[in-house]
């Protein structure tokens, strides 16, 4: 099941602010839609951390914790890792709330 572990804010254009997840996985994500698929290569298999997680980046409004997960990024093995990437990903700082 997803769930999101952070929040933050970063600000479009400026000016409306904007949220971006932090959803924590208990399965990795792209290698479940390519096992679906039947595009796994040979050798390919899940990328979680030591406690069986992964963490990805929601940008997209919409989502409803609980609801299907779509991510907007590959899977990070800890939080802070997610975070830099969601500041490398967005033109303006973000606040975590």
């Amino acid at each position: 099941m997803a769930e999101v572990v952070v929040s933050g804010e970063w600000l479009y254009d400026g000016t409306v602010p904007t949220l971006v997840r932090i959803v924590r996985l208990d399965f990795d994500f792209w290698f479940a839609l390519a096992e679906v698929d039947g595009t796994l290569e040979p050798g390919e298999g899940p990328i979680l951390n030591p406690e069986g997680h992964a963490y990805y980046l929601r940008y997209r409004p919409g989502w409803v914790e609980g609801e299907r997960f779509w991510p907007d990024s590959e899977g990070f093995p800890d939080i802070e890792t997610a975070r830099s990437a969601a500041a490398e990903a967005v033109p303006s700082p973000i606040t975590w709330l």
